[in-house]
């Protein structure tokens, strides 16, 4: 499929337009030690990612200032979406001693809490999603072995031997050649993208990352501009971090480096072309932020940073717009907030998918003659009709909705692809999906053939929830598909599952609600939101709401493994306290290490 309309189709998002940035909220011309002014001609950014959108993975985070508080002083939240596990990947800590006095989260093993609360500082994270790499084609000739070619001259390849050492054998030794562009990586790619050749990886971070220094200046700040400032040397991941300080002061910051790109391309770069080289990366003064903006409120949900008309152009895998979108929407519609609405918030499961796209399934299904003829699609349209797109777990909608969706999705990806891309492509096409359900403006499908498709998705979704849940459609309910396990790395040993797994319960939302679960092919809740958090700057003593989908413990004996799994379903926070003497007071074990 080459450059053209269906091109163009394929690579549209949903809500895309949602941006964290509002238009207007930045500068037009490039500033900066690049000394450019203006932005390049550039194509649209690449925004959406190779993978099943169902699964759910991303984060949330918002921060609302005082004018719009009970309290007065601003309120942060934040939620990360990552796997669902038995044992935690957070840590949760209080750290005091030294230059640290600081409440949240670690990610396990890593020495700094990546969200969290100081006594005058709150602050969230999401992911950005932004590229900080590019795929190179090299170009060889056998009659210059050992060489790819870069602006007409063809320049020795240079080879590296890495030893791995093996426990109980022998060192292996692997050669890893490289070219101008980085390593060639082309043995490591999808099958579906080999065969063009060697391959190279320009990637910001194979040097130093910067992230552990910035969260450890994180961990320290008293001040939104501290907070900021910390950041600063932050290349690699690329991160959304929203904070608030005590002064009443919120802002936003786009963390991690950025290239600079002087030409587009969605693809492979040719790696021997001159103009496809990085123009250095987007000065940090020039990176997406806010500061107090005079709506009162920022948020973040793995969205684009900023619209088209941003002065450096921004390439990324975002999600969809829905979560950030319903996030505006709920924070709009109530001039002042508390802690118990933000709490709301998380829980929310209104699907902004399916609020655009049932009302288009039904509209062909009242139009198609054999929905009315057949009493199970019959019954479906009542489901669908009824519904109010929420992802309750006693929603029968839901969970037709959610099994037919990406069955269409799939029909669409074959309609245009061989087998084996299309199973890479699947679930990447959600944005076209969506419109397919509409109508056809682009002749994806050829003649009749998008009718067919929606009637077998439809009848192939009626039938696997016939097998699954049986006959009665009044009992498909999402709750009886969708359901959270969290499992141990071992569980698959023998009967240890029984010891060491947790779950097995309904739960709610799925991957484009705030609520965020999303599901797998079998609809199972593999991750979402498995941490929660509200900082309330108004608190007194300071501290932080918090609840953690597992628990403390990764043993399975302790009273606090799992033990959080109820509160989370039940959307009870528990209170971490930067107060010694509160924290005194609820303390019921102490464990103290001494050097020797």
């Amino acid at each position: 499929m080459g450059p053209g309309p269906l091109y163009e189709a394929f690579l549209q998002g949903e809500a895309d337009d949602e941006s964290i940035l509002p238009p207007g909220a930045y500068p037009t011309t490039r500033t900066g030690r690049t000394g450019r002014t203006g932005a390049d001609p550039i194509g649209p950014p690449v925004g959406w990612p190779v993978g099943d959108p169902q699964e759910g993975q991303g984060s949330n985070n918002w921060v609302v200032g005082g004018r719009r508080t009970r309290s007065g002083k601003p309120l942060v939240a934040s939620d990360p979406h990552i796997a669902f596990a038995a044992v935690s990947c957070w840590y949760e800590a209080h750290l005091s001693g030294g230059s640290f006095e600081v409440a949240g989260i670690a990610y396990a093993g890593i020495p700094a809490l990546m969200f969290g609360r100081t006594p005058r500082l709150a602050w969230g994270v999401t992911n950005n999603i932004c590229s900080q790499r590019d795929l190179y084609q090299e170009r060889t000739d056998p009659a210059h072995p050992g060489a790819f070619l870069y602006d007409g001259v063809w320049e020795p390849a240079r080879e590296t031997v890495e030893e791995i050492r093996v426990r109980g054998g022998s060192p292996v030794r692997q050669a890893i050649r490289f070219s101008r562009n980085g390593p060639i990586v082309d043995e490591i790619l999808p099958p579906a993208a080999r065969g063009t050749g060697p391959v190279a990886l320009r990637w910001l971070g194979a040097t130093e990352c910067g992230w552990l220094t910035s969260l450890l200046a994180l961990d320290r700040a008293k001040s939104v501009d501290e907070a900021r400032a910390a950041l600063r040397g932050w290349r690699v991941p690329t991160w959304s971090l929203v904070f608030a300080d005590v002064d009443g002061h919120i802002g936003y910051q786009a963390a991690g480096q950025i290239p600079i790109r002087r030409v587009w391309e969605r693809g492979y770069r040719p790696g021997w072309d001159p103009r496809h080289q990085w123009d250095g990366v987007i000065p940090f003064e020039a990176m997406p932020c806010l500061a107090d903006p005079e709506r009162g409120w920022i948020a973040t949900a793995n969205n684009r940073p900023a619209p088209d008309d941003f002065p450096y152009p921004l390439a990324g895998t975002w999600s969809s717009g829905h979560r950030a979108r319903r996030i505006r929407q709920m924070l709009e519609a109530k001039p002042v907030l508390d802690r118990d609405d933000v709490a709301r918030m998380h829980q929310d499961t209104l699907s902004l998918r399916a609020v655009e796209c049932v009302p288009r399934l039904l509209a062909w299904l009242r139009s198609w003659p054999e929905a009315r003829a057949s009493a199970p699609l019959a019954s479906a349209v009542a489901h669908l009709e009824a519904w109010d797109c929420r992802m309750e777990p006693d929603r029968v909608g839901a969970a037709i909705f959610a099994v037919f969706f990406p069955r269409f999705s799939r029909a669409v990806v074959d309609e245009r692809f061989a087998p084996e891309p299309a199973e890479l492509l699947a679930g990447a096409a959600a944005g076209l999906t969506a419109a397919l359900l509409a109508e056809d403006r682009v002749g994806w499908f050829g003649e009749g053939r998008r009718e067919a498709a929606l009637a077998r998705a439809i009848r192939e979704t009626l039938d696997e929830l016939a097998e699954r849940l049986g006959p009665d459609s009044s009992g498909w309910t999402w709750g009886r598909l969708h359901q959270i396990q969290l499992r141990h790395v071992l569980s698959g040993r023998g009967e240890l599952g029984q010891l060491l797994d947790r779950g097995g319960v309904p739960v709610k939302g799925d991957g484009v609600t705030v609520c965020n679960t999303g599901y797998d092919p079998n609809y199972l809740a593999p991750m979402g939101a498995n941490y929660r958090m509200i900082a309330d700057l108004a608190s007194s003593p300071p501290g932080l709401w918090a609840v953690d989908a597992q628990g403390q413990s990764g043993h399975p004996g302790s009273p606090h493994y799992g033990d959080q799994l109820a509160e989370w379903l039940d959307a009870r926070y528990h209170h971490l306290s930067l107060d010694r003497g509160e924290v005194a007071k609820t303390t019921v074990a102490t464990l103290r290490l001494e050097a020797r």
